[in-house]
């Protein structure tokens, strides 16, 4: 995984793809976040996960969902971000396990310029280690654009 040099607004086009490293989810990890965030019984039981449409211990998608926040701001491409402005339509289409790896794949598929910044929407798409999405969603980020005089 390359870090990103961050880009100003203007820097970005539709169509622009980046991808982070990866982050393995550890069965510790799993159920400390579900403890405190998420304490449905087939993230912190395993005797119940077992027996349940899972067959075993899943993550929660919400800690997915932030572990893939920290893997993109680690990556560096949106480092102008000043906030965002949304996230529309997340999805999980597969559990993801203790011991998975997962990544973020961003594509930018839409801009939209604002009078000192721009608003970028980008697609995310996490996939575990054997390239299987597990969750996607579209994020609005406010990407400052360049000071004038740069």
């Amino acid at each position: 995984m390359t870090r990103y040099a961050p880009r100003w607004f203007e820097e970005f086009a539709v169509g622009d793809v980046f991808e982070t490293a990866g982050f393995t989810m550890q069965a510790g990890s799993v159920a400390d976040f579900a403890l405190t965030w998420d304490p449905q019984p087939f993230h912190i039981d395993e005797t119940y996960a077992k027996e349940s449409v899972y067959g075993g211990v899943i993550a929660s998608g919400f800690h997915t969902l932030l572990v893939g926040f920290r893997l993109v701001h680690q990556a560096g491409m949106f480092g102008h971000n000043r906030g965002g402005r949304g996230l529309d339509e997340i999805k999980w289409p597969m559990a993801v396990r203790p011991g998975d790896t997962i990544r973020v794949i961003a594509t930018v598929v839409g801009m939209n310029p604002a009078r000192t910044t721009g608003h970028l929407a980008v697609d995310w798409d996490i996939r575990n280690q054997n390239d299987e999405t597990v969750l996607t969603t579209r994020l609005n980020y406010v990407i400052a654009k360049r000071p004038t005089g740069d």
